[in-house]
């Protein structure tokens, strides 16, 4: 079972909108009890998310809200009718109707906490770090706000009428906070609050002297972190790129939490559904990499990711219940390497749901 928040009015929120961006959730939850919050969890789910993923957050989150903009009795299937490009926009929206909370954090599904921050909530609406693209436009990966149907409202009419630049998020909550750049700096979240991993190859210098001080690292681009090879016999992660090299230590930091923490948990569950959601994953020890190097006929792991995003699993082969079972009590079987320590604190005896 989840921790008991000791600031229950008080919340960490993601969006998980399929079973891949939930294997993310789950990492961030156990970060979050890592680092001693004392704030509740919540993860809102698109309909998507398979029934025993569901199960599996369950385990780690105060709450799972299930969020479906296509639902004929939420006045957004209106409006996706005549903007059907923000869908999951609104989605993202819908953390502003979590009325049970007077003040929350939202964190992308694709950040780590690394210590704790729960002195995040002692900031105001609309709080956030600078864009590392654009400084006046903060990121939307990580921001304060406080739940309100009426701001759900207004920000529901204004993407209607504004749209977003960018097409997503980010785009719509700079537009209607547009004040943030210049009200007041005290909503200006510091960077490490909000550690873009790939900033770290335009600055290394600046990485190396703060690294230490990271309290929140965001995998923003469009290689995730589970996209990555990992080593269950040697506990490495094996990053894809020469970017991605330079964030190679936080990436290790998530797959420890997802092979010690999160692995074991759904390697137990009875449904089909969280073997099918593993089997996406690189599961390899280095001379099974070799081997499949070695050989033509199989696919690269690009082909494999991209068939499983479309439903095409090779059920017969690679990708059948047997082998990735077996892929799976192997690597809870095999001794792991001793983890990286995170600068706050090892996990708590006997919580389940270590965040």
């Amino acid at each position: 079972m989840p921790s008991v928040p000791t600031v229950s009015d008080q919340a960490w929120v993601t969006l998980a909108t399929n079973d891949t961006y939930a294997l993310g959730a789950l990492v961030l939850a156990h970060s979050l009890s890592r680092a001693r919050t004392s704030r509740a969890l919540v993860v809102m789910v698109a309909p998507q998310v398979s029934p025993g993923i569901r199960e599996v957050l369950a385990e780690v989150y105060n709450e799972v809200k299930e969020v479906d903009v296509l639902d004929s009795r939420d006045e957004a299937n209106l409006a996706l009718i005549q903007r059907p490009e923000l869908g999951v926009t609104f989605t993202k929206l819908h953390c502003w109707r979590l009325g049970n909370y007077n003040k929350c954090v939202f964190l992308d599904a694709d950040t780590l906490v690394m210590q704790n921050c729960d002195e995040l909530f002692e900031h105001e609406e609309l709080s956030a770090a600078p864009d590392c693209g654009w400084p006046d436009c903060f990121n939307s990966g990580v921001f304060v706000f406080c739940p309100n149907e009426q701001t759900y409202q207004d920000l529901l009419n204004f993407a209607l009428s504004y749209g977003s630049f960018d097409g997503g998020d980010q785009g719509l909550l700079n537009l209607f906070f547009h004040e943030w750049a210049r009200k007041d700096i005290k909503n200006h979240l510091p960077f490490v609050y909000n550690m873009v991993s790939t900033a770290a190859y335009s600055y290394l210098p600046a990485v190396k002297q703060f690294a230490k001080d990271v309290k929140i690292v965001h995998f923003l681009g469009s290689t995730k972190p589970w996209m990555h090879n990992f080593d269950p016999v040697a506990g490495q992660v094996t990053v894809k790129d020469a970017v991605e090299s330079f964030s190679q230590g936080f990436l290790q930091t998530w797959w420890d939490i997802f092979a010690s923490d999160v692995l074991p948990r759904m390697s137990a569950g009875e449904h089909a559904d969280l073997t099918h959601a593993l089997g996406r994953l690189n599961l390899q020890s280095s001379s099974e990499v070799c081997s499949d190097e070695a050989s033509a006929d199989v696919k690269t792991e690009q082909e494999r990711y991209a068939a499983w995003e479309k439903g095409q699993m090779d059920y017969m082969g690679t990708d059948s219940f047997a082998n990735i079972q077996a892929k799976l009590d192997a690597a809870i079987s095999t001794p792991k390497r001793a983890k990286s320590k995170s600068p706050e604190a090892e996990p708590e005896p006997d919580v389940e749901e270590t965040t």
